[in-house]
């Protein structure tokens, strides 16, 4: 059997001299993503994921309205800033919430915190400008190595217009390394890809073990412009993050289809011979492609950062995959 090469060195991040592992940590949770993390809890998600080898930081002003962004700064505090990168978004302004009531909370949004403070897309050059200052101060670092333009996709003109050029701005300044965009689609981002000269997209749930759509546009346009691609979402919202399917699994936010519960458990069969699990290869699949340098995961627990960065360690045989290739469930 064919020995699988380690996933565990590092790959350039952009164009300007970055460097990220495999595993990155995607910061929602931080912001109390769908309910309150515990007081004795959050502030040791960073600190595991740190000692498990995490070097790559994603967050944004929307995650728990700011909240996301206070909590990872205060987790990385004292931590050597060249040792690791640090990545946050624009596009969406933090501002007073007029209309709060004691007891209101973000949740409509997904988020448990307090709704003292309320978003306004701003996709201009002064929102840009302003969305970095306030997130330097929220997150209490000197420097942010990347930006990116979030969720543009009501917003294409703007962005194209305000945004990009503001980072292209920032970027030729020194004051960020790299910029890009981050999207749950691969169409728009494939535009941007090659409309600017962004260096680093994320894209999230568009490139998986179920769902390979950005293989058809986003991929190969990184590839020929020379743009990073950190893939998240790789467990298509739970349904690929156990082992088997489990009751009530979602795909992509809603309860999983008959036809990916069937897809998912096939895929569970074929690997079990080689004791791989569906986790271990929903991480190491995007991997695999050149343009993609990094997954970005979520984790609400310190256990589960840890647990999350050992999924690119595991041996997967190349056997394995030709195996899965074959018989057409990827």
């Amino acid at each position: 059997m064919a020995q699988a090469t380690t996933n565990r060195r590092t790959r350039d991040f952009g164009r300007g001299g970055l460097t990220v592992g495999p595993i990155g940590y995607g910061a929602a949770a931080l912001g109390d993503l769908y309910a309150p993390r515990r007081d004795e809890e959050w502030p040791r998600i960073v600190p595991a994921g740190w000692d498990a080898g995490v070097r790559y930081f994603d967050t944004a002003p929307h995650y728990g309205l700011g909240r996301s962004e206070e909590r990872l700064g205060a987790g990385l505090r004292g931590r050597p800033r060249d040792d690791y990168v640090l990545s946050t978004k624009v596009g969406r302004l933090l501002e007073p919430n007029p209309d709060y009531r004691a007891g209101d909370t973000d949740i409509a949004n997904l988020f448990a915190v307090p709704a003292t403070l309320r978003r306004r897309f701003d996709y201009s050059r002064d929102g840009v400008l302003r969305s970095v200052e306030d997130s330097l101060r929220r997150l209490g670092v000197d420097r942010i190595d990347v930006l990116f333009v979030h969720d543009p996709d009501e917003h294409e003109r703007e962005a194209l217009e305000g945004a990009f050029p503001a980072l292209e701005e920032l970027r030729s300044q020194g004051v960020i390394r790299s910029y890009g965009a981050g999207m749950n689609q691969s169409a728009m981002l494939t535009r941007f890809v090659q409309q600017t000269d962004l260096d680093i997209v994320m894209c999230a749930g568009r490139y998986t073990l179920l769902d390979h759509a950005a293989e058809e546009d986003l991929l190969p346009a990184a590839l020929e412009r020379g743009v990073s691609v950190a893939v998240a979402a790789v467990f298509n919202s739970g349904i690929l993050a156990t082992d088997r399917p489990v009751a009530a699994a979602k795909f992509d936010y809603s309860s999983a289809p008959a036809s990916v519960v069937e897809r998912t458990n096939r895929i569970a069969d074929i690997a079990a011979p080689y004791g791989v699990t569906v986790p271990q290869l929903a991480v190491q699949f995007p991997l695999r492609h050149p343009a993609v340098a990094t997954v970005v995961m979520g984790a609400d627990a310190p256990e589960q950062i840890v647990r999350n960065a050992s999924l690119a360690d595991a041996s997967v045989p190349e056997e394995l995959w030709g195996e899965l290739a074959a018989s057409g469930v990827l």
